[in-house]
C-alpha cells in the first residue's frame, strides 16, 4: 500500500461493466494510481446496499456506480456525503438532462442497458457463480470452475473473481490458512486451471495493519504480525509447489495486471478466453 493507493468500489444494479469500463479509460490517464477495484454486481435492494457502502467506508473507497432505482441511487449519494466519501453517478446527469430535453421520463429498469443476448447470460452466469464460490463457500465449486484462485488473506482473490467473470469466466477462489484443512477438491482440479496467489510479507503486514485501524480495532494481533505472515505465505508456496499450479506475486500489482497475466498465461492456454 502506498499514499497513490487508491480503492475503487463498483457498484451496479447489473453486471457494472458501464462503470468499469468509464473507470478504466479514466484509470488510463493516471499510470501513477495503484487501484484496487471491487465490482458489486446485480445490488436491486437496500439490505444488498447497506454491507457493500460500510466496507467502502472502512477503506475510504472511492464509489463509482449506475444504479438507475432512485431510492438507491439516493441512499448512496446521502451515505457518502455524511461519510465524506468521494461518489460518482455516472448516469445521473445525462439522464437528468436527456429528460429535460426531451420531456420523456427514464425508464429506470434496473439492467436496462444490456441486450438479452448469450454473451450477456453468460456473464451474468459467471458473475453469479463468483459470488456463490466466493471464499470458499462450497468447495464443489472447485470442481465446476473454469479457474480457481487460491491464496492467504489480502491476495485479491474476491476482485480477481469479479473482474474475470465479467470477462465471462466462472471464477471459485479458496482462501488459506496453515490450520485449515484443504478440502479434497481442490486436489481433483487440473493443476493447469488454478493459479496460487501470493503477497510481500511487508506489503502484507502494511495493509493488513491499516485494516484494522479502519476498523478501529487493536493493530498488535496475529493477523498483522510479521512472522505468522510469512508463516501464511511460506505454507501457501509449499502448497503451491505440491499442487503445481501458476503463482502470481499480487504485490505492487493492480486488479487489471494481475488479471491480464491470468488471462494470457492460464485462460488463454485453456481456450477460455
Amino acid at each position: 500500500m502506498t499514499d497513490k493507493t487508491i480503492h475503487f468500489f463498483i457498484i451496479s444494479d447489473s453486471i457494472g461493466e458501464t462503470a468499469r469500463k468509464v473507470l478504466q479509460a479514466v484509470l488510463a490517464q493516471f499510470p501513477g494510481i495503484e487501484p484496487i477495484i471491487e465490482i458489486h454486481p446485480f445490488i436491486r435492494t437496500k439490505e444488498e446496499l447497506v454491507p457493500i457502502l460500510n466496507d467502502a467506508k472502512q477503506v475510504k473507497a472511492v464509489i463509482i456506480h449506475t444504479l438507475v432505482l432512485e431510492d438507491l441511487s439516493r441512499y448512496t449519494k446521502d451515505f457518502c456525503d455524511s461519510k465524506q466519501l468521494l461518489c460518482y453517478d455516472i448516469l445521473k446527469e445525462i439522464v437528468a438532462d436527456l429528460t429535460h430535453l426531451t420531456k420523456e421520463e427514464p425508464t429506470k429498469r434496473a439492467g436496462s442497458l444490456h441486450r438479452l443476448d448469450d454473451e450477456y447470460f453468460n456473464r451474468i452466469s459467471a458473475i453469479e457463480f463468483a459470488v456463490r464460490y466466493d471464499d470458499g463457500k462450497d468447495p464443489k465449486g472447485l470442481l465446476e470452475a473454469d479457474l480457481v484462485l487460491i491464496g492467504i488473506s489480502r491476495t485479491s482473490k474476491t476482485p480477481l473473481s469479479m473482474f474475470l467473470a465479467n470477462k465471462n469466466v466462472k471464477v471459485a477462489n479458496l482462501p488459506l490458512l496453515p490450520e485449515a484443512q484443504i478440502p479434497d477438491e481442490l486436489w481433483q482440479v487440473d493443476p493447469k486451471k488454478i493459479v496460487g496467489l501470493t503477497n510481500d510479507v511487508d506489503t502484507l503486514a502494511s495493509f493488513r495493519r491499516e485494516r484494522m485501524l479502519s476498523y478501529g480495532m487493536p493493530v498488535e494481533t496475529p493477523y498483522t504480525n510479521r512472522k505468522r505472515i510469512k508463516a501464511e505465505v511460506d505454507y501457501a508456496l509449499d502448497l503451491y509447489e505440491k499442487i503445481g499450479c501458476s503463482i502470481i506475486n499480487v504485490a505492487q500489482r493492480s486488479i487489471e495486471e494481475t488479471a491480464e497475466i491470468i488471462i494470457q498465461n492460464v485462460l488463454a492456454e485453456e481456450r477460455l478466453i
